[in-house]
């Protein structure tokens, strides 16, 4: 006879093999989580962390790319940006893209009365225009951060 006869082998341990075809699958869901879920989280924990730190003066960038100065902060997730002078919006705090300058803190109160203390911008939101007048002295021509040419 040409033909030999087959025998059937005997199989393997069936632990060992289930873990051994795992080991891929574990080995993506691990490199998955190290370059893509877990940086990730941390960009988003630092972008709340942004926006909840946003107070007024600051600069910032929202969503669409418009280039704006928060006026007022209305409350936890709105704020109030000045665009140009006079134009303001509301703007959703979560779209905030990005805050470019933090701005100066505001003076805390102390004028109790004298005339010569600087103007609370809080309560006066054209102290810069008119609170110089009342010194003597004729308001200088601001330069706006968005002007791009000299205004006469």
């Amino acid at each position: 006879m040409l033909i030999s006869p087959a025998y059937a082998q005997a199989g393997g341990a069936p632990g060992g093999d289930m873990f051994i075809q795992l080991m891929p699958l574990l080995l993506i869901f691990v490199v998955f989580w190290f370059f893509l879920i877990r940086p990730q989280q941390k960009k988003a924990k630092d972008h709340r962390e942004m926006v909840s730190n946003v107070r007024r003066g600051d600069q910032v960038v929202t969503g669409g790319g418009l280039l704006g100065k928060v006026v007022k902060v209305v409350d936890e997730n709105t704020v109030q940006v000045e665009l140009a002078e006079n134009v303001r919006v509301k703007v959703i705090s979560s779209t905030l893209s990005d805050v470019l300058s933090k701005g100066t803190p505001v003076a805390g109160g102390g004028g109790g009365g004298g005339g010569g203390g600087k103007a609370d911008p809080k309560t006066d939101s054209k102290a810069d225009d008119e609170g110089n007048a009342a010194g003597g002295a004729a308001p200088a021509q601001k330069k706006s951060f968005f002007s791009f040419g000299s205004k006469k």
